[in-house]
């Protein structure tokens, strides 16, 4: 199945804050997680910090549930509108003792999202959550306008 990503991280190049997964498929349920962030940028914490709707866990514990969720698709397609946000996800299947967490072969996609952007379409800005919703919906009805 394809599950629309998006990230939150402190900066350009920053430590992971938040993740999340929305499926393609209507019923299926998410994956949202999020880390202590303990030094934001300023723009980190007037934008994303206050958004996060959600109890941090450790990185450790985001990396186990992170997996457990991609384990029960045995082909999972993750894609995203920013290249970062893939090496977020990439990095949470990788263990500090240098070991892969064992999940089906994971594909990664670089959306082409001309005209996407989540300031417009996404409910909360700066949620990964909600910022994965908003490109699920543009996706999708691009895949829809585009099959006509």
């Amino acid at each position: 199945m394809r599950y629309y990503l998006d990230a939150e991280f402190n900066g350009f190049g920053g430590t992971l804050i938040s993740i999340a997964l929305v499926p393609e498929s209507e019923g299926a349920a998410p994956f949202y997680g999020a880390v202590d962030c303990t030094d934001p940028t300023s723009w980190v914490a007037a934008h994303v910090m206050p958004k996060l709707d959600i109890a941090p866990v450790s990185y450790d514990e985001l990396q186990w549930a992170f997996a457990d969720y991609l384990a029960a698709d045995p082909e999972p397609v993750l894609v995203a509108d920013w290249p970062e946000d893939i090496v977020h996800a990439a990095r949470l299947l990788v263990t500090d003792d240098g070991r892969r967490l064992i999940v089906s072969a994971v594909r990664f996609e670089l959306a082409e999202v001309v005209n996407f952007s989540t300031a417009e379409l996404s409910h909360v800005p700066h949620n990964a959550y909600h910022d994965a919703v908003a490109l699920r919906a543009f996706c999708m009805a691009r895949r829809h306008v585009t099959a006509k």
